[in-house]
């Protein structure tokens, strides 16, 4: 599928105000669920488009599987909310429960007219290549692609992001999950001839890699300029400070002026003498906070750059 990229924010895509009614009406299933699975929806969506741009897909098809993603979990409306929002681990009478929300989110789109042509979405983001998915076991040859683009997708965000039961894990270590998932695995059913099949599609998940490594660098460069807008800024207070010290040591009342009014040049809307501890102590510790995140950044493009599927 070869076609020019996909500008998810143009004024013809689904996050413009210029939207027609029968995408307006797709997206806004969204707004009766509750506000986790609706924010995991959003964020799937998203990272579904930037896959599929990454996977050189035509534009046709990344809108089409985009709102699909969209309304993946859309069949969570039917689920009780004392499973879906429990804080603790489900129970296995629970999880079959929780597992219908594939097959309901797939009637009410296929008994929709406008929700219909997106009724795979919410079917097939469970499914495994090697046949241990669910609702039905299907193998590689039986699961569209846009089932298994979303399926790592929703992995991704589902494992990475903090959800109301769970706490979130580490993007590198997440990534390893997801990649240790695109593997064999011994508990593969033996019937579906699929065993040496991982659950998820290798092809996809590379382009997942990408697209963490893209938006790692984007945060890199945003730290990078406002870590060193803080010590510009470190510069100018510490200036400051050599006024005020200056000032406070000053013999004379001419000096003491002078300084004063110095170190209120070099001061900028908001600060103050008498507030200049507390504001010069918050700046410095926000730079060494940013630098330390910094360069936690940088180790972890390294470490995900490592990574291989």
């Amino acid at each position: 599928m070869n076609s020019g990229n996909f500008d998810f924010y143009d004024k013809t895509s689904l996050k413009s105000y210029n939207l027609n009614e029968t995408m307006r009406y797709q997206l806004n299933m969204l707004d009766r669920l509750d506000a986790f699975t609706r924010k995991h929806c959003e964020n799937v969506a998203n990272l579904t488009c930037r896959l599929c741009e990454h996977l050189h897909c035509q534009k046709g098809f990344i809108e089409y599987c985009t709102i699909c993603a969209y309304l993946h979990d859309i069949g969570k409306l039917f689920i009780p909310s004392e499973i879906l929002q429990k804080p603790g681990k489900l129970t296995d009478e629970e999880y079959e429960i929780m597992k219908t929300h594939t097959t309901l989110g797939h009637k009410m789109c296929m008994d929709d007219l406008k929700l219909r042509p997106y009724a795979a979405g919410p079917l097939y983001h469970h499914e495994a290549l090697n046949g241990s998915g669910y609702p039905n076991g299907l193998v590689k040859k039986d699961i569209p692609y846009e089932g298994q683009i979303i399926r790592v997708a929703d992995e991704y965000d589902a494992l990475v992001n903090k959800r109301q039961y769970k706490s979130h894990i580490g993007i590198t270590d997440t990534l390893k999950i997801i990649i240790a998932n695109t593997a064999p695995s011994p508990n593969a059913p033996k019937h579906t001839g699929y065993t040496k099949a991982g659950k998820n599609n290798k092809k996809v998940v590379r382009a997942l890699l990408k697209v963490v490594v893209d938006d790692i660098e984007y945060e890199i460069s945003a730290s990078v300029d406002y870590v060193n807008s803080l010590k510009s800024e470190i510069k100018r207070l510490g200036q400051v400070e050599k006024c005020i010290n200056k000032m406070n040591s000053a013999k004379s009342e001419n000096k003491k002026n002078y300084y004063e009014q110095y170190a209120k040049l070099l001061l900028e809307k908001g600060e103050s003498i008498e507030k200049f501890d507390s504001i010069y102590q918050e700046i410095k510790d926000s730079y060494q906070m940013k630098k330390q995140n910094l360069n936690d950044l940088y180790k972890e493009i390294k470490e995900v750059k490592k990574l291989y599927v």
